[in-house]
């Protein structure tokens, strides 16, 4: 399967619900795999998890979307098996998708921290991992940081607001900058003729397909919940909200 869907997520995140025809319904797990010709739906990846919503349909049925994953070049909204008399969206339908918002925000917010926990931290990613609440980053650090220094400049960088923006470059252009890349196990995604740097203008800058706030004060107050030695020289920082 090879279709490709419109992402519109990519160029705005605060997107929540779209109009899609539905592309191709395929048996997936215990219920069906649903790819359309766009979405707002952001598929598991960089660390961040996939979103959750509903597909409704035209006489307002609703088939809930419990997770969105890629899967050989196509995005594809996962559903759980439905009651007998609710059929699976039929190829040509057309359908809204709309995530669940309050739980896509949190995401947003947490990956954005992340992006304020590298600017605080200028060492190489080993790893990292985005959860509804909570989210870590294993960095190769000789020493562990001051947990408390570390929280309050985590706060300062959030409480400062710098505004997000992105931009396009090309693979080439990527490459002849390797200094933006801060992980060292896996790289951005390249090869499709164009990268997405997202800049949190005067702290952050790196290459990365997620979503994101508008501006860090939106992230809200942060606390350093732990700093795990994973290694030799592998720190793991997890941070999860205030609230």
């Amino acid at each position: 399967m090879s279709t490709q869907t419109a992402e519109l997520f990519r160029e705005d995140g605060y997107l929540r619900e779209c109009e899609a025809e539905v592309l191709s319904v395929a048996p997936h797990a215990d219920g069906h795999a649903i790819c359309t010709d766009r979405t707002v739906f952001y598929p598991e990846g960089g660390g961040q998890p996939g979103d959750s919503g509903a597909l409704i349909r035209a006489g307002g049925g609703e088939i809930a979307i419990t997770d969105t994953r890629k899967h050989e070049g196509a995005l594809l909204h996962l559903c759980a098996a439905q009651a007998e008399e609710t059929a699976p969206p039929e190829v040509g339908e057309k359908v809204t998708l709309k995530i669940n918002w309050e739980r896509r925000h949190r995401l947003m917010r947490m990956h954005s921290c992340m992006h304020m926990l590298c600017a605080a931290i200028p060492a190489p990613v080993t790893g990292g991992a985005i959860r509804d609440g909570s989210a870590r980053i294993d960095f190769n650090l000789p020493d562990p940081p001051d947990k408390q220094e570390l929280e309050d400049e985590l706060n300062r960088l959030i409480s400062e607001n710098h505004p997000m923006r992105m931009r396009w470059i090309t693979d080439q252009e990527l490459a002849a900058q390797p200094d933006l890349v801060r992980t060292m196990s896996v790289q951005p995604p390249s090869g499709g003729g164009r990268v997405r740097l997202v800049e949190f203008e005067g702290a952050d800058l790196q290459p990365c397909g997620g979503t994101h706030v508008a501006a860090t004060g939106e992230i809200g107050a942060v606390r350093v919940q732990s700093i795990k030695s994973k290694g030799k020289q592998n720190r793991r920082i997890t941070v999860v909200f205030a609230e």
